[in-house]
């Protein structure tokens, strides 16, 4: 059941995260600051007739660091080149891909912390001066051919801006930093796709999902399928709190919005280890998954609601896990 409240998405969530996605900043939820900066960094550069600043979005999976990556390319009235840093392993393949944009053509990186190094140093030069220097050849007889690139925008997105290395970041003319979505704003998310997708919901229906959503309007959009599913198949034209409730129980998705994967983490930490602080790796051999994912996924979302600690010896839960897991 981890899928549902899980960040990754898979295909067959695909069209219908699309049909829910907001063209213009205008209709975007949330983010209010990073918006008001998108739009005036969008604005002045239509005024001055240039290509804009390039713009790194950092955040937690499923803010909505790709949806603003379209609104940028549809705002600028530009052409969207998408790719992301795990494709990109050799700096030819980056340099196939920034000799084929058209002047002023938004490129979106996903994932950029993942990319070959030799990859980001070629993109120091392209971000700057708008060129790449391609090598031919090997040994003493290698020559540089200097390749010029039509000016673009690049638009980085990252869970990990951290494990950017600095010469890299500091070429990003602007920065945005996503935060976790409130309660409110959820609402008005999951009120959105109801609306879009033709759906009777009662209002304490939308607040529940939203109050189980991490936070996350991915994940929002996730359960109110769910949900919805579960009133479908029950005959009732109007999802109602009884419907979200039963539904959310029936995909293990409890008052926090914790699944089994954390509870699982969390059962570990206070019972299996007897509270003690665990390594990474031990804990993710523990629970049967990987590092990357409770770093990035997991973790962030139990270290904001308090449940588990960061420490110089591992990680460790908390008192509020004790209270949650009805331990003491």
């Amino acid at each position: 059941m981890t899928e549902i409240v899980s960040a990754e998405m898979g295909d067959n969530e695909l069209a219908f995260e699309s049909a829910l996605r907001p063209k213009s900043l205008a209709e975007f939820v949330g983010q209010p600051k990073v918006r008001q900066q998108l739009s005036l960094l969008i604005e002045a550069a239509s005024l001055q007739n240039r290509t804009a600043d390039h713009i790194l979005l950092a955040g937690p999976p499923g803010l909505g660091k790709t949806t603003l990556a379209m609104i940028v390319a549809e705002e600028c009235g530009r052409p969207l080149r998408l790719t992301s840093g795990p494709t990109i392993q050799h700096a030819g393949d980056l340099a196939a891909v920034l000799s084929s944009l058209v002047p002023g053509e938004v490129l979106f990186i996903d994932e950029i912390h993942r990319m070959a190094r030799a990859a980001e140093e070629m993109l120091y030069l392209a971000m700057e001066d708008f060129r790449v220097d391609v090598m031919v050849g090997k040994g003493a007889g290698a020559t540089s051919i200097p390749l010029e690139l039509s000016p673009f925008t690049l638009v980085g997105a990252t869970t990990r801006s951290g494990m950017l290395p600095n010469p890299l970041r500091d070429r990003f003319g602007f920065t945005a930093h996503l935060e976790f979505y409130e309660n409110a704003e959820l609402e008005e998310v999951l009120a959105r796709a109801a609306l879009k997708l033709g759906l009777a919901v009662d209002r304490e229906a939308l607040s529940e999902v939203a109050s189980r959503s991490r936070g996350t309007p991915r994940i929002a959009n996730r359960l109110l399928r769910r949900v919805r599913d579960f009133s479908l198949v029950a005959g009732h034209e109007t999802v109602s709190l009884g419907d979200a409730q039963q539904a959310l129980a029936l995909y293990e998705v409890d008052s926090l919005g914790l699944d089994r994967l954390d509870r699982s983490i969390l059962e570990m930490l206070t019972t299996r280890f007897d509270g003690k602080p665990v390594g990474l790796s031990t804990l993710a051999v523990a629970v049967g998954e990987e590092q990357d994912t409770i770093e990035a996924v997991v973790e962030p979302f139990l270290v904001r609601m308090g449940l588990i600690l960061r420490t110089p010896r591992g990680r460790q839960a908390t008192a509020a896990a004790y209270r949650h897991l009805g331990l003491v």
